[in-house]
Parts: structure tokens; sequence; C-alpha cells
């Protein structure tokens, strides 16, 4: 691996499992100083082992205070943070939007989409002390088109989509860039939350071959693949990228 963050601090949310440890392993590997950020305790530890030097601090991303006191604590105890990962995300039920609960719906566009603003918001004030930044949001190929069983989902990665060229927008001139990242269907425990939903073991695997033949490769990504294109985004190479929705899906949408 190489040492292309060597010295620089990072904060990866979601960070106790699937992208978010796959990123901050990564990250950690080419050097960078991490804070993990996420709502599973024991999780983040997990994540820490693999990242030598790692400050974890347990919270909601959904919650101001939490994610305030996250910004706190990688000032307090690293410095200002230059690269962000926002990968903490729920995929909600699989129903179309009308059968939708209130309380899923809210929670859905909590997690997702203020959760990204709230990072965003506490997050960038530190690359704007140190004159340069960059930050990778996690959209999904739902957050590019629509999705028939995880439509509020997709609504909500559609809303980080437009918000991750909005973000793009309103900081270029201060050296700060913003992309996104738009994971097909990937082997995580959160893929196969959401396939689970179908129902029987029939049903489910019925739905695990349906989802695999959306993408032309024919099969689900793996984490490392959507962290490379997180740490490409982050790295110097992609110094002119701004504004991306950059969808690492084999195809899908194509």
């Amino acid at each position: 691996m190489s040492d292309r963050f060597a010295g620089r601090v990072a904060c990866v949310t979601g960070a106790a499992g699937g992208l978010g440890r796959a990123t901050a392993a990564m990250l950690a590997r080419e050097g960078a100083r991490l804070i993990l950020f996420d709502r599973d305790a024991e999780g983040l530890a997990e994540t820490a082992a693999l990242c030598p030097g790692a400050v974890t601090v347990a919270g909601d991303a959904a919650s101001a205070a939490d994610v305030a006191r996250a910004a706190a604590t990688a000032r307090a105890e690293l410095g200002p943070v230059e690269l962000l990962a926002v990968a903490a995300g729920i995929v909600g039920p699989a129903r179309i939007a009308i059968d939708v609960e209130e309380a899923d719906f809210d929670r859905v566009f909590a997690v997702n989409v203020k959760g990204s603003w709230l990072a965003a918001k506490y997050f960038i004030p530190h690359m704007r002390e140190i004159g340069r930044g960059a930050v990778v949001l996690f959209s999904s190929t739902a957050g590019l088109v629509g999705s028939p069983r995880l439509s509020v989902y997709s609504a909500s990665k559609g809303a980080v989509t437009l918000l991750t060229r909005s973000l793009a927008r309103n900081h270029a001139a201060e050296n700060i860039r913003v992309n996104c990242v738009c994971p097909g269907t990937i082997d995580t425990a959160m893929a196969y939350a959401s396939i689970s939903q179908a129902g029987d073991a029939a049903a489910q695997a019925e739905a695990e071959a349906f989802q695999k033949a959306q993408h032309p490769m024919n099969r689900f990504g793996t984490a490392d693949e959507v962290a490379a294109a997180v740490a490409y985004l982050l790295s110097d190479a992609a110094g002119f990228t701004t504004g991306v929705a950059l969808p690492v899906d084999g195809g899908r949408v194509a």
C-alpha cells in the first residue's frame, strides 16, 4: 500500500462495520490518523483494532450533539480533520413508498440525509481552518435511479446525491472538494438484511438472484472495492474532481 494519506487526519462515520470499516482500514493502511464514529461501540472497537492509533467516538449520526462531540474530540486529540468519509446509513423497510410507516420514513431520512448534512456542517469548518479538505458522502445507485422495493431509501440517497453537488458548489473556492460514491449491491450485512425482508428462504434466494442480475458483472461488489473508490476521491489524485456521484456498481446504471 502507498502512504498517500500519511499524517493526514480523517474521520469515518458509520465505521463499526461494512463499508465504513473497509474505508477506515484502507485509510489507516495508507497512513491516515483516524477518528471513528458510530453508534455501535463494540463494532467501533473492532474497527479500531484494524487502525492503529485511531480515536473512537460512539454516537448517533442523526444527532447534532453527538456529531459535534465527534468533531470536538477529533480537534482535541488529533487536530483538524482534513478528510471525511460519511458512511453511516440505513436501508429501512423494503416496501413501496406509500406503505412505509412515518417513523421509518423519518429515521431513514434522519440517518442518511440529516446525518450527511451534520457531518458536513461540523467537519467542513475544520477544513476551512487548514485551507483544504476532501469529503466523500455515501449515496447509492438507488440515489441515481428509482427503486421498486427500497423506495424511501432511494429517495434519501437521491437527496444525498444532490446534497453532494450543492456542497461541492458551496466550497470549491475554499479548496474543499465534495464527492459521493454510489455503490450497487455490495456483499455486506446491510445488503443481506434487505434481502431477508423478501420472505422465506425461497423468496430470499429469488431476491438475491434478482439483485445480482441487475449488475452486468453478475456479482455483488466488495466493501474493499467501494473503499478503494472512496480513497481515490479523498486523495490528491482527484484534486480537480468535485461534485461527482461515482457509481461503483458493476455496470448497473451504465
